[in-house]
């Protein structure tokens, strides 16, 4: 069965009734080539377990089940899973479960698998949805081995930013927490039926196995972190005043440059690693203030 097949797709969505759900961001890819390139460099552990999110029509699920010991494929869109349960019906190693991801026990759903081995996940995240599902995943706090995600080639672009870029930001640096990102490819809008707007692009995301980074409050080194970017016009001093109101201005001023900045520095020019020496340093002001 040959789904990156235009006509091929077109025939199962007219004998199932189904239509391309704007609210869901439905895109299927169509470039078999690329579709194995994902699922192929999605996790070096082939004898794993793959959790999909968006199936779709089960394009990308296909490859991703002749490859891995099993895939457990989460579609918020009911409409499909009869369709599913066609194009899959050669498989055995795969479970489509009809769930929202951000409202999923992904710990109760994937317990079974962890006891098992490896867990990775691949998705074609919606645009509109990206950044909160990929938080959900990063904080979740199960041990996926790789996060593989195709998501809009300019957000990509934020992801594997270094410090400093101008496409540097919070999500970068939150993300450099849990893991380091790794662009593989891009992927043209005209890979996709209906194709989007934009073009996409895959990132790699592997998972730290012990975090690098050990800041002595976690919620703070968030806060900071929010703080330096809701505000990023501002000198790095003045953005921890504004995040940290019970601050005062001048000992955000001595804290940055405790830490070894100069003043007049932005929160952008911070690594995760800074951010996190940072963040001590306030949790400590913070306990005297």
């Amino acid at each position: 069965m040959n789904l990156c097949d235009q006509k091929t797709v077109k025939n199962i969505m007219t004998a199932y009734g189904l239509h391309f759900r704007k609210e869901f961001g439905q895109n299927f890819l169509t470039n078999r080539m690329v579709v194995e390139d994902i699922a192929e460099q999605c996790t070096d552990v082939a004898d794993g377990t793959i959790l999909e999110i968006g199936p779709g029509i089960g394009t990308l699920t296909r490859e991703l089940c002749q490859r891995h010991r099993e895939v457990v494929a989460l579609e918020i869109d009911k409409s499909l899973i009869p369709a599913l349960g066609y194009t899959l019906n050669d498989f055995h190693n795969v479970t489509v479960i009809n769930e929202d991801v951000m409202k999923a026990d992904l710990d109760a759903i994937l317990a079974p698998y962890f006891e098992k081995g490896s867990v990775s996940v691949c998705a074609n995240l919606p645009y509109y949805i990206t950044t909160p599902i990929l938080m959900k995943l990063l904080e979740s706090g199960l041990p996926f081995r790789y996060i593989t995600i195709m998501i809009q080639s300019e957000v990509a672009d934020r992801l594997v930013a270094k410090a400093g870029s101008g496409a540097y930001g919070a999500i970068t640096a939150v993300l450099n927490y849990y893991g380091e990102a790794e662009r593989l490819f891009t992927v043209s809008a005209g890979h996709f039926m209906p194709p989007p707007k934009v073009n996409s692009a895959v990132v790699r995301i592997k998972l730290h196995e012990e975090k690098p980074y050990r800041p002595i409050d976690e919620k703070i080194f968030f806060r900071t972190v929010r703080a330096a970017f809701e505000q990023r016009r501002k000198t790095l001093p003045n953005a921890l005043s504004a995040g940290f109101p019970e601050l005062e201005k001048e000992t955000c001023v001595a804290l940055v440059e405790q830490a070894g900045h100069r003043p007049d520095i932005r929160g952008e020019r911070l690594s995760t690693a800074e951010f996190a020496a940072l963040s001590d340093l306030i949790a400590e002001a913070l306990k005297q203030s």
